[in-house]
């Protein structure tokens, strides 16, 4: 190969550029966010070059095949965990990974294993909550879905783990800024899922935009080589960020220019260079320059190889194959799952026993901005959520049922429609159009101001009801990328909605359609009931009908602490152990909801849990039971979670952990005795010097169907030796 046919092949660039120049002049190795159409467009180019390499084809499947019109797009990743099933996840990731085979793409960048700890950030959505037990069970989960029995397997795809490490722990929450994590805790909290699914074999990484103690990710030695690579053997394939090596120069301004960017990209250890087109030339004139040798190229080159090797590309390119697409995408069986997914991810926070709505109840009044807004209800990385240009409109509408055309659908029930409030409107960002590398700037989002008119119709709707639904939350302008918040709040007219609704006295239902945790205003905590559904992808409206109707139980449990008050932050609930007090002057510390939180139509009784092994080593198992009661009259899946304390540690650490947890199905009436088992290696801390350890000494259990104390019954035991 020539040097350049070396330094093309570890470039990433965005199809919906110059595709010309991207594969006969740079020789490109991989694309993403190609349509269909430009997709045949870069094959055939590839075609006409000397060594016809074929390319790695990469997009954005986060939650479905994201910009592929007709795919099944499911709940977004946050919605998924509040499913707590790592079995239905993985079929989640079987079936996206069908649909994006089919269609000429063969790498995913999902799943996301950041650690949502401060709620203003504004890609929470895209993980899996706040425990790191939660994220790495489900995060495996979906890479073997994505990667199926092996990359020979036609419909089997790359998966990602990304964004490698620590990218969420932010400062103000502000996307992509300084993380300021030490080597100790990145190994407590945020390395360990990353860890598991490197030794699973997930075939990629990607790295975070942030600096660490004032290094980018991007040339993290120790992070990348002394243990990614180094402890863990990891021989995968890492790529960066988009546009991470240009943005040591242009904007974290750590490197003089492109060339000494692209020697140092590559010196670190990155494969795959995304969306840096410069990184072509930076890269030659660095080795004209003598800041890099051409061989310093080969590992990278030839990993990226081997995986194009492995995919079976030389022979089988995997183009588009339309009769598979025709099969597949948006298949019976595919959105048969995704309703299934989306009714076990709402989560039922409140409710004073008007829900399930009763058989007397035959008119609903639906209000609010959300209710019949079917894009929002995919959430980010979907549709018209801004990644893609070449679905303006989104999903087709006809895939999609919102809450209104849920409960439109149910028989017996008379619907009366209002919107109630707008939420916002956009503005250019003061700053321009565009950021220094030419990438456009968000629009700046505006509150929009209450609507007398609006809300004196929504009123109206409510006084003439039975129950009124009121669908809250916020919109894809305030989610993702370089949209992190101030606020937690309701914003626009929904508050000023909601107040009104308040003041009717018909039975207020709140459907929370929010990205992630927001805080309620005291109208919305005062309603009969409270029900946060993510964003629950094309089923969620018909899910969503049908648990107010009762025709299926809420399971959900929350993966996430719900704050009351922005100035909480941050709420997760696995904090460190030691401060003065455990409020506020001026408000409590306690969530609104807590982490593992969820309501049933019945209730379940936790009694008589036992250790049966009080005193282990560290290589035994620690074994327990609950009993757990159904005490009402439906029937329940019940999420028991199991937390290990450690009574006394050698330096600072959590209260309890996650370790464990089962879904146990009980009929009404039935009491089941369940079996815990939990291996004591388990029980480890990350002490003074970094190493990952289990220290001899009392410990707890705490059992339960939260991760509030009052909700968990503790068993004692003791690790020897």
């Amino acid at each position: 190969m020539t040097v350049e046919e070396k330094v093309g092949q570890m470039l990433q660039l965005d199809a919906r550029d110059d595709l010309d120049d991207h594969v006969l002049r740079r020789q490109v190795g991989s694309i993403l966010h190609t349509s269909p159409e430009r997709l045949a467009r870069a094959h055939a180019l590839t075609a006409q070059t000397r060594l016809r390499i074929p390319l790695v084809v990469g997009e954005d499947c986060i939650h479905g095949h994201s910009f592929c019109e007709g795919a099944t797009i499911f709940p977004t990743q946050l919605g998924m965990a509040a499913t707590w099933d790592a079995a239905l996840v993985e079929q989640v990731a079987r079936a996206t990974a069908v649909e994006v085979a089919a269609t000429g793409v063969h790498w995913t960048f999902s799943p996301v294993l950041c650690i949502a700890r401060d709620l203003r950030w504004g890609r929470v959505d895209e993980t899996f909550g706040e425990d790191p037990h939660v994220i790495g069970e489900l995060a495996s989960a979906m890479v073997r879905g994505y990667q199926g029995d092996g990359l020979t397997d036609q419909t089997a795809i790359l998966a990602t783990a990304k964004h490698f490490a620590g990218y969420s722990e932010t400062q103000g929450g502000r996307d992509a800024s300084e993380a300021d994590i030490s080597h100790r805790k990145l190994r407590s909290w945020f390395l360990p899922p990353f860890e598991r699914v490197a030794r699973e074999g997930c075939r990629t990484f990607m790295l975070g935009y942030q600096t660490t103690d004032g290094i980018p990710i991007t040339l993290n030695d120790w992070l990348l080589n002394d243990v990614l690579r180094g402890e863990w053997g990891y021989t995968g394939t890492l790529i960066t960020d988009w546009d991470n090596v240009g943005r040591m120069v242009w904007e974290q301004k750590v490197q003089p220019d492109i060339a000494h960017a692209a020697a140092a990209a590559v010196r670190a250890g990155n494969d795959m260079v995304m969306q840096t087109p410069t990184f072509f030339e930076g890269a030659l004139e660095a080795i004209a320059a003598g800041l890099l040798r051409e061989e310093e190229l080969d590992d990278a080159v030839a990993r990226i190889l081997t995986l194009k090797f492995e995919l079976g590309l030389f022979e089988q390119p995997r183009h588009p194959d339309a009769a598979r697409m025709a099969d597949v995408l948006g298949s019976d069986a595919h959105t048969a799952l995704n309703l299934e997914v989306a009714r076990r991810s709402l989560v039922l926070l409140q409710n004073d026993g008007v829900l399930p709505l009763a058989p007397s109840v035959a008119k609903v009044a639906v209000v609010g901005p959300l209710a019949d807004d079917a894009q929002t209800q995919l959430g980010d990385w979907a549709g018209n959520s801004g990644q893609a240009g070449w679905l303006p409109d989104g999903q087709p509408r006809d895939m999609i049922t919102t809450v209104l055309d849920g409960l439109r659908a149910q028989p017996d029930l008379d619907v009366a429609h209002a919107r109630g409030a707008d939420i916002l409107t956009l503005v250019p960002d003061p700053h321009g159009a565009f950021f220094p590398d030419g990438q456009p700037r968000p629009l700046v989002a505006v509150p929009c101001e209450p609507d007398a008119a609006m809300i004196a119709e929504a009123v109206a709707a409510a006084e003439a009801a039975d129950v009124v639904v009121a669908v809250v939350g916020d919109r894809i302008e305030l989610v993702g990328e370089a949209r992190s918040t101030a606020t937690l709040e309701l914003i626009g007219g929904q508050k000023a909605m909601l107040d009104a609704l308040a003041a009717t006295g018909t039975p207020l239902v709140v459907v929370l359609l929010a990205s992630k945790p927001l805080v309620l205003p005291p109208s919305a905590l005062g309603a009969s009931a409270i029900l946060w559904v993510a964003n629950p992808g094309m089923q969620g409206g018909r899910a969503i009908a049908e648990l107010l109707r009762g025709q299926v139980e809420p399971t959900g449990r929350l993966p996430i602490s719900f704050a009351r008050h922005v100035g909480q932050q941050p709420t997760y609930y696995n904090q460190i152990r030691g401060q003065h007090g455990d409020r506020y002057a001026d408000l409590t510390q306690a969530p609104a909801w807590a982490f593992g939180e969820g309501l049933s139509y019945t209730t379940v009784e936790y009694v008589d849990a036992r250790i049966e092994t009080p005193v282990v080593t560290a290589r035994d198992v620690i074994r327990a039971s609950v009993a757990i009661r159904n005490t009402g009259s439906r029937p329940a899946l019940e999420t028991v979670q199991v937390y290990v304390s450690d009574s006394v540690t050698s330096v600072s650490w959590a209260d309890k952990e996650l370790k464990h947890w089962v879904q146990v199905s009980l009929a009404p009436g039935e009491e089941r005795v369940v079996d815990l088992e939990l291996p004591a290696s388990a029980c480890t801390i990350v002490d003074a010097r970094g190493d990952r350890i289990v220290e001899p000494g009392q410990f707890e259990l705490r059992i339960g169907p939260s991760s509030r104390e009052q909700d968990l019954l503790r068993v004692t035991f003791e690790i020897t030796g």
